[in-house]
């Protein structure tokens, strides 16, 4: 269930009323519903978007009293690379005139196993600049579907805050994810009230909603096992929820983001991804399948009547052509 904080044109606010030990809201913008519905949205695009929601949401947070932040004692800890996305030290800088929050860096790539593809491992971490003030409140942003990199990471952060004798006070993550993250913030929330007396609390912001990441049993017909976020079974904002019916295309997406690396820093391989789903969908409409049997499958509680007769294969070629043309 979700607890309505605050509405606006800017920013809409809920929280997550059946969580429990930290505080977790979803989150909805403009800028975020568009990132999600809208594969054409990618490069610099994509990130002022996604960097001036996370700064609406911040000043949202803070007029209701859900911010514990300074100053001089915030790091933006950036996980490599899927944390750049977010655009956190210059969200700040336009909520608060902030300049002098500091910029911590870790790289935590993963990659699925070689004797079991459904598990994914950290295979590139050596890449750390941490800084860390007498106290620290730390704001990091990434997209997790699995939480492989997440969990390295925020491991990573307090055994160094330790070393540095650093006392951290709270931690805000902003991502599009699913469940995993809100288990691992838990934990971390577990360790640091553990490791740092006074630790103060931490919050988790969904853009969007709480989404589902597939696995081999989940009922999709195309689907990318531990990276999709898709809208199948998620707890999801009702704006977000009524932007669906904008175009017919946006709640067959099959990712809410897609791989953000690449939507973000090399969009050819990103176009690339998007105009395959499309045309894995084509080859389904040439088949047979139909507008309505892809609406039930991944946004089955959609009034297919407030869509007029969508001719799939038609819908297919559009995207294609739409991303054709980005294509050098």
């Amino acid at each position: 269930m979700l607890e309505k904080i605050s509405v606006s044109n800017e920013c809409g606010l809920y929280k997550m009323e059946d969580v429990k030990d930290i505080d977790c809201f979803i989150a909805t913008t403009p800028e975020t519903r568009e990132i999600a519905n809208n594969p054409l949205v990618m490069g610099v695009d994509y990130t002022m978007r996604l960097e001036k929601a996370c700064r609406s949401i911040l000043k949202n947070l803070y007029s209701n009293g859900f911010l514990c932040l300074e100053e001089n004692e915030t790091i933006i800890f950036n996980i490599l690379r899927g944390g750049l996305n977010f655009g956190l030290r210059e969200a700040l800088y336009h909520a608060f005139g902030w300049n002098r929050h500091g910029c911590s860096f870790i790289s935590a790539q993963r990659a699925r196993k070689d004797d079991d593809p459904e598990k994914w491992h950290i295979i590139e971490n050596e890449y750390a600049k941490v800084y860390m003030p007498k106290k620290a409140s730390i704001v990091i942003g990434d997209v997790v579907a699995t939480g492989t990199s997440l969990e390295h990471a925020v491991k990573a952060l307090v055994k160094e805050a330790v070393n540095q004798k650093s006392h951290l006070r709270s931690i805000l993550f902003f991502t599009f994810g699913g469940t995993r993250a809100l288990e691992i913030l838990k934990e971390t929330d577990s360790l640091c009230r553990k490791t740092f007396p006074g630790y103060e609390k931490t919050t988790l912001v969904y853009h969007e909603g709480c989404f589902t990441v597939p696995d081999e049993n989940t009922p999709l017909s195309i689907k990318e096992t531990g990276t999709d976020l898709v809208c199948l079974d998620a707890l999801m904002a009702k704006e977000f929820v009524e932007s669906k019916y904008e175009n017919p295309a946006y709640p067959l997406q099959r990712c809410a983001v897609y791989d953000a690396g690449s939507r973000a820093f090399w969009t050819p391989e990103y176009i690339r991804d998007v105009f395959g789903y499309w045309s894995e969908m084509k080859k389904k409409a040439e088949n047979g399948t139909t507008f309505e049997d892809v609406l039930k499958e991944r946004f089955p509680l959609a009034d297919n009547k407030r869509f007029n007769c969508v001719d799939l294969r038609h819908l297919c070629e559009k995207q294609m052509s739409e991303l054709a043309a980005l294509i050098d």
